[in-house]
């Protein structure tokens, strides 16, 4: 297996474009939310499982998530999400583990928003990254992107583990506050001390 690096952060930290510029470099990219929007896609492998165990109200018309309708429960009710988590969590691994397997780079980047939350895929990177940034940042990014409201993103950010514990608990901090320039910059370091450590591994 190649070597990995799990990268994380908090919504609206920046992950995909970190990711992106990984890849731009060469790395792999294996992402667990793509995964999952895959997997609660129309006629994805979660869909059935979902619905066996949340009701058809969860399944849009187009037969795929209602991802606002589960956001909502699982935010509210911890053994809804848990219950999620259950059908979601071993799907996203084993598909996350062909891909890492079928990769043929130098090292993967291997995103996994709650890499320290659950632990889920924890033990398929040998090393973790955190993106990070103001929480006023996050705010404003997760809005912008997603259309959910400030107290929305601060819920979520609510759900997420502090960011002073990710922070204490990440092998490498992307500081992610400034231009995409700097950010740029920023990963090719990071980019140049995970081949030296693939090398090695």
């Amino acid at each position: 297996m190649p070597y990995c690096v799990g990268l994380t952060g908090g919504i609206g930290s920046g992950k995909s474009v970190a990711s992106d510029l990984f890849r731009s470099l060469g790395a792999a990219v294996v992402d667990t939310d793509e995964i999952s929007r895959e997997l609660t896609a129309p006629g994805g492998a979660a869909i059935a499982p979902i619905r066996e165990r949340f009701g058809t109200q969860f399944i849009a018309a187009d037969r795929g998530l209602d991802r606002a309708r589960m956001r909502n429960l699982a935010f509210g009710d911890a053994d809804a999400k848990r219950k999620l988590e259950g059908i979601l969590h071993p799907l996203i691994r084993e598909q996350a583990q062909a891909a890492i397997g079928a990769a043929r780079q130098p090292y993967v980047i291997v995103v996994v928003p709650l890499l320290f939350e659950t632990g889920a895929c924890a033990d398929l990177v040998q090393r973790s990254l955190v993106v990070d940034c103001e929480e006023r940042v996050q705010v404003r990014r997760a809005s912008e992107r997603s259309g959910l409201t400030a107290d929305e993103v601060r819920r979520i950010m609510a759900a997420q583990m502090p960011r002073a514990e990710r922070l204490k608990r990440a092998d490498d901090v992307l500081h992610n506050d400034g231009s995409i320039e700097a950010l740029r910059r920023r990963v090719a370091r990071l980019h140049a001390h995970y081949l030296d450590l693939a090398r090695g591994a």
